[in-house]
């Protein structure tokens, strides 16, 4: 009898193997030695940049981001693949690039293009967890459709949630400094009264605990969608106190710095869209606030996950769709190439994991679903164009030649971008409307574009062929 179970044990252990399938899919519901399934906690924020404690902005206040830091793996080289938001969440949910999902502006659904695709959400919920989405994951405007689905895909979950908070009801009382642009492209504002639970992200939050309580002895994916800092920024009055205008740093600017650059770069025509110094301070005071008064709900769910005796059963994720502008090169918000743009943050916290350290590597937001994926033992039934992080997750420094794409329209024009650890290269419409390279060992702000300097010519050709290496041609 014990040979038999024996033979059982080893004809498992070698099917799991082969297939790609955790040990822990196959045991019965009865089994006790079958190791619990994990959670994820995927939490998605809209156009957040790097302005944090733990990226080393020592003004900008983010102390649960900051702690979930702490917590696990920090990468400090992630790139959107392109930087504006259905784009962006329609390659990461589905892993694949751009060119794939055929996906460039705010209208069409991926479906539309890929209409057989398992996103990483349903690739959960078809593997018996229970998948759930509270606010902004797939693409829908901000603030026009607050309270609605978007774009979102049905498929995907068991459950979704869309809230509504005071700052959809008080649109009306927003100052837009940019009055031509409407609310969810402008530069625009407002310090509430009342409580961070009236406030849509608030809800966000609340209704995300919900369900962890409903759902903490059955695994999960829940999915949660910050608003902010996304435009108009809007939160309440005391985070704004906590930073006086007076003292909002504006970033460094050089006086010919757009003499370089190719026009296709810029998004922001005129630069500031003409905004004075004080005006661009009060525009950045409430940026900021409105990631703190984000970061206190990132606080709220994992303190949530702490009394739920959760934390050492889930797997945090955390992640921006794009990076932003504040006003380097005279630009604001995204759909640019520059570094502060296409850079977003990217952390993982995983039970029994490396806490507390950085990773340099240069990684892509489609990364993520083949790292979840793997965490999990689950298999995903396509081909995904990112790489798994779990070597980085274990080893930060480990070696790593994977280099990091990101592309954006400009009208009829794209341009495509390639990041190493050391250089940004980009072309405009294949190099026709201009190229740019920076070195960013030696240049970090990217104020000297080094595309014509004849002491780079080996560089540029190299980073070429490199960027076109990541663009393949799609049938």
């Amino acid at each position: 009898m014990m040979r038999k179970h024996l033979l059982i044990a080893v004809l498992t252990l070698s099917i799991s193997g082969l297939a790609g399938i955790s040990v822990q899919s196959l045991a019965g519901p009865g089994d006790k030695n079958a190791k619990k399934k994990m959670n994820v906690l995927f939490i998605a924020v809209d156009d957040l940049n790097t302005d944090l404690g733990c990226y080393g902005n020592t003004f900008v206040k983010s102390p649960n981001i900051d702690r979930l830091a702490k917590r696990g793996v920090k990468f400090s080289k992630a790139y959107t693949q392109f930087p504006l938001c259905s784009p962006s969440r329609s390659s990461l949910l589905t892993g694949q690039r751009p060119d794939v999902t055929k996906i460039y502006e705010l209208q069409t659904h991926f479906r539309k293009n890929l209409p057989d695709i398992v996103t990483l959400p349903q690739l959960f919920k078809n593997n018996d967890y229970y998948s759930a989405r509270v606010g902004k994951i797939y693409h829908y405007g901000v603030p026009g459709q607050i309270g609605t689905d978007g774009l979102d895909d049905p498929i995907s979950w068991d459950e979704r949630v869309n809230p509504k908070g005071r700052d959809k009801a008080e649109e009306a009382l927003i100052k837009n400094l940019t009055p031509d642009r409407g609310l969810g492209s402008a530069l625009a504002w407002r310090a509430t009264e009342g409580t961070d639970e009236e406030q849509t992200d608030g809800m966000v939050a609340s209704e995300a605990i919900k369900i962890m309580t409903k759902k903490k002895n059955e695994p999960f994916f829940l999915a949660v969608g910050f608003y902010r800092p996304h435009s108009p920024y809007v939160a309440p009055k005391k985070y704004f106190d906590l930073y006086p205008v007076q003292k909002v740093p504006l970033p460094k600017e050089l006086e010919n710095d757009l003499d370089d650059i190719p026009e296709a770069a810029l998004f922001t025509k005129p630069a500031h869209w003409g905004l004075s110094v004080a005006d661009r301070k009060e525009v950045l005071r409430a940026y900021y606030a409105t990631i703190t008064f984000m970061d206190a709900q990132v606080g709220r769910l994992l303190d949530a996950l702490d009394k739920l005796k959760l934390t050492d059963n889930t797997v945090i994720v955390l992640w921006s769709d794009h990076g932003y502008n504040v006003g380097q090169h005279g630009q604001w918000m995204k759909q640019s190439l520059f570094e502060n743009s296409a850079r977003v943050p990217l952390i993982f916290s995983v039970p029994g994991g490396t806490k507390g350290k950085a990773s340099t590597r240069t990684v892509e937001l489609l990364d993520i679903y083949p790292t979840l994926a793997e965490l999990c033992g689950l298999v995903p039934g396509q081909k995904l164009q990112g790489k798994s992080l779990t070597p980085l997750l274990k080893a930060p420094d480990a070696i790593w030649d994977k280099p990091a794409y990101t592309q954006v329209k400009r009208g009829q024009i794209m341009g495509r971008s390639v990041r190493t650890e050391r250089f940004r290269y980009t072309e405009w419409d294949g190099g026709i409307a201009g190229a740019e390279l920076y070195d960013h060992q030696k240049d970090p702000n990217e104020f000297a574009n080094l595309a014509k300097d004849n002491n780079f010519i080996i560089t540029v050709n190299e980073m070429s062929t490199l960027l076109k290496k990541g663009y393949p041609a799609v049938d």
